[in-house]
């Protein structure tokens, strides 16, 4: 996904002059940034995160490059270095995620009782998994699955390049694959099915 119509860049280099021109950015982007800082580490978390990402966002508009495949992976990118710093509170989660098979996040959007039930039962030991997975690993499989970013924003918004963004995803599922006796998962089975090469 490219920048939304109205230029992403275009409002990044006006809010250099006029810093009001970055809310917009702000109004576009945050809800996404949140939702995936909220899977991550909780919504707790997510309020101070997504804040967090976006007073970076803001601070250093000046060297944003406008070259770049697009503000999102930038944005996700700050957003994974403040998800890095609360490492050990999504840790945590994973592993009351994994003991408790139970969601808070999950339960806004699963609307059906069958659906919860089975989101519950396959939580518990996928999110154990998650939680034993190295963190560039976890970061690259849940930009993919979590913030639907494809390989090179993903490699954009880590700094890493799109080779080492495939070999973190294979080896994330195939670890997830070995934790949970399944043969994808629910985790980014929606994103293969969309054509994403795995």
């Amino acid at each position: 996904m490219t920048d939304l119509a109205g230029g992403d860049a275009e409002l990044i280099a006006a809010s250099l002059e006029e810093p009001e021109r970055f809310a917009a950015l702000f109004d576009r982007h945050a809800p996404a940034i949140h939702r995936y800082v909220a899977r991550r580490l909780g919504r707790d978390a997510a309020d101070d995160v997504t804040a967090e990402t976006f007073l970076t966002a803001f601070r250093i508009r000046a060297r944003f490059d406008p070259a770049r495949a697009g503000v999102r992976p930038w944005l996700y990118g700050i957003a994974a270095k403040q998800i890095g710093r609360h490492r050990r509170e999504e840790v945590r989660a994973l592993k009351l995620l994994a003991r408790t098979g139970h969601d808070p996040v999950a339960d806004s959007w699963t609307d059906s009782a069958d659906d919860r039930l089975a989101a519950e039962a396959a939580a518990r030991p996928l999110a154990g998994a998650l939680a034993h997975l190295s963190a560039g690993d976890r970061h690259v499989l849940l930009l993919f699955a979590w913030a639907d970013l494809g390989y090179q924003e993903i490699a954009e918004a880590l700094g890493i390049p799109v080779g080492t963004v495939r070999s973190r995803l294979n080896r994330a599922r195939r670890k997830l694959r070995t934790a949970t006796g399944a043969a994808d998962g629910p985790l980014i089975e929606a994103r293969i099915h969309e054509g994403d090469p795995a």
